[in-house]
């Protein structure tokens, strides 16, 4: 490839990184393969600052590490909206908390594409349910918020919005699940089938509901290195979830959760018992483990086809999600905030659609993005979101064929 088909960076780094080695470079060899150490890095990330603007972190020159792949790294950077770039919008998948009685009814009812899917979720699902989570929505039945009804609704719900969209035209460059929502990313993502990951869905749902009671959860606005400080005083309470800098949720028996709770109250900060049946993502949910095991062994798993950022990791994974990923979900963490950072500094997304039954993790998103970040939108702006709402998120979105992923020389 000639010079002149390549970004506007290729030659201004290959100029560059001359002039601090002193020799020409090629352009696919390393960095550190010519001697370029941390001085010689930093004074070339402040050269990429002063010409560029704040593009990347000076970190990013060893993640891309040759002009070929940094070049390339820029130029994604760089994509702003408006800018005549194709859209790049990641799907984010809302986690349990966010059902409520007759979510996406007004879709049902009003958007045959929408009705289509969720019918199609409902039909892999019911074999396990034993009632149709198309008639708990439409019903408003109050047990959806049942474990064992929440977890296969809200997948059956996301897994017909995201299909929604897709069938739109639009096609998303990346996926992250927030807890039970990476099951609807994980479909989206290639790696699993409708009906295994139904099937996963319901069984986890149920396995769950008839654990013993006697845990929680409850919202914190601490960091999570101070929520580590509290539950190591704590044995019986763990780190539930990280949604922001100052958002961690905590996860356990309900004595240590009131205990920190009148700690944090002393102190001045806000915290909040969150209204779930059970320590969700803590050590509290290993009984029900050897039973999920056994259902997942079973079930086959493949790798994402889509850039997959992974809230048990806190970052991209290209691993199989099979049963070992799986039975990790459950006790562990979710990294939500981790996982998130990752995926906007990598992947110069334009949009992000949070798909669920309402808004929750989007404004954690936009904070996270910033004034120059991409456009966060959630599906269901309401309870009440009709065929109306999602033909203005698919405008939003410019529906039609999405940039693809970049192909490096």
């Amino acid at each position: 490839m000639s010079a002149s088909n390549e970004p506007e960076y290729y030659g201004w780094l290959m100029a560059r990184l001359a002039h601090y080695l002193g020799r020409p470079v090629a352009d696919d060899v390393p960095f550190t393969e010519y001697g370029l150490d941390s001085v010689a890095a930093l004074s070339l990330y402040g050269d990429i600052e002063e010409e560029y603007g704040p593009v990347i972190d000076p970190t990013d020159i060893w993640l891309y590490p040759s002009v070929q792949e940094l070049s390339a790294y820029l130029e994604l950077r760089d994509i702003r909206l408006g800018s005549g770039q194709q859209v790049r919008a990641a799907f984010v998948f809302t986690g349990q908390g966010s059902q409520h009685p007759g979510m996406t009814s007004g879709l049902y009812l009003n958007s045959t594409g929408y009705r289509r899917f969720l019918d199609e979720a409902a039909e892999a699902l019911l074999p396990y349910t034993g009632l149709s989570v198309v008639d708990l929505i439409l019903s408003r039945d109050q047990r959806v918020h049942q474990t064992a009804f929440t977890q296969p609704t809200l997948f059956a719900v996301e897994y017909a919005l995201a299909r929604t969209l897709e069938e739109a035209g639009v096609q998303p460059v990346a996926v992250l699940g927030h807890g039970i929502g990476e099951f609807a990313a994980a479909v989206i993502a290639g790696s699993l089938s409708l009906h295994d990951a139904a099937k996963l869905v319901a069984v986890r749902g149920a396995f769950m509901q008839y654990l013993p009671s006697g845990g929680g959860m409850m919202a914190t606005c601490l960091a999570p290195y101070e929520a580590a400080e509290l539950t190591a005083e704590e044995p019986g309470v763990s780190i539930g979830a990280i949604n922001a800098a100052k958002a961690t949720v905590l996860s356990g028996e309900l004595g240590g959760l009131e205990r920190i709770q009148r700690r944090l109250e002393e102190r001045g900060i806000a915290c909040m018992p969150l209204k779930v049946t059970h320590a969700f993502h803590s050590p509290l949910m290993e009984p029900m483990l050897a039973k999920f095991e056994a259902v997942t062994r079973r079930l086959p798993g493949g790798s994402p086809r889509l850039p997959y950022y992974s809230t048990v990791y806190g970052q991209l994974t290209n691993e199989p999600l099979y049963a070992p990923y799986w039975s990790a979900h459950v006790t562990s963490p979710v990294r939500f905030s981790d996982a998130a950072r990752q995926m906007l500094d990598h992947q110069a997304l334009t949009h992000i659609v949070e798909v669920g039954p309402k808004v929750v993790l989007t404004p954690f998103l936009r904070r996270m993005g910033g004034a120059e970040g991409p456009a966060c939108m959630g599906m269901c702006r309401s309870p009440e979101t009709n065929a109306v709402d999602l033909a203005g998120v698919v405008s939003a979105l410019d529906a039609g064929p999405l940039a693809h992923p970049l192909v490096r020389a």
